[in-house]
């Protein structure tokens, strides 16, 4: 068990943090490994954050697992990918609920199979009481194909007569995206020394703080993580007011 960061002592502990989990395939093949011998590294990885979030105090993780444009990928990385989160599912899932985990799945679940749809809809049914740490995975997830579902969807009310358009404001189109009820991220990681957003929490991540760090995700250890979020706690944050 990790003990929590100097940040968590002084109260500047990031209470949301987002990731995007790039170099799982760098870590494989510079190892001479198959690009799905470095996802399944992953998701070993993945078991070892969401445990420290929880030891560290963090409140809601949210995990990049899979992107709108990752179907763009060689056809059996794509079916391997999926394999493999049935997997995690299915044994992850008793152990997440075991530790008081909340999971939700954000992103489009319509492009998915609908055995792994049901399997994220089971997962969220039996964690949907749990108050400890809020999981959420953006699986089928792109900020900008999230902005237009909101935005159709508020067009929908207002033309419907259920909405006044001069009604909609920040608050009301947040509450339209899939993170509806989330608060936004404090931080937003990335792994493997890449140093852009990638479609991810477009919206959301406005006023958030960056860290990119060199590691591969395979590599980002808990340690890595607390290390991370203590960088964190010496920024200030202004949300655009002019320094004190």
């Amino acid at each position: 068990m990790l003990k929590p960061s100097a940040a968590a002592a002084e109260g500047c502990l990031p209470a949301h943090v987002a990731i995007i989990m790039d170099g799982n395939g760098r870590w494989a093949q510079r190892r001479g490994l198959p690009r799905l011998a470095g996802h399944r590294k992953g998701a070993e990885m993945v078991r070892e954050i969401v445990e420290a979030a929880s030891d560290i105090g963090v409140s809601y993780l949210t995990l990049y697992a899979f992107s709108t444009e990752n179907w763009r990928r060689a056809a059996e990385e794509v079916r391997g990918l999926m394999n493999l989160f049935r997997m995690y599912i299915r044994r992850e899932g008793a152990d997440l609920n075991r530790r008081n985990v909340q999971v939700r799945f954000i992103g489009d679940r319509g492009a998915l199979d609908r055995d792994l749809a049901a399997l994220m809809d089971s997962l969220e049914a039996q964690t949907a009481g749990n108050t400890g740490l809020k999981l959420c995975v953006a699986l089928n997830y792109g900020g900008r194909v999230e902005i237009i579902a909101a935005a159709r969807r508020l067009a929908e009310d207002a033309a419907a007569g259920r909405i006044d358009p001069a009604e909609i404001c920040e608050e009301r189109f947040s509450g339209a995206l899939w993170t509806h009820g989330l608060p936004d991220p404090d931080l937003v990681i990335r792994t493997s020394g890449e140093m852009r957003v990638s479609n991810f929490l477009t919206w959301q991540s406005a006023y958030s703080e960056f860290a990119f760090v060199d590691e591969c995700w395979p590599d980002f250890t808990p340690e890595v993580f607390a290390r991370t979020l203590g960088a964190f706690g010496e920024r200030e944050r202004r949300f655009g007011a002019v320094p004190g």
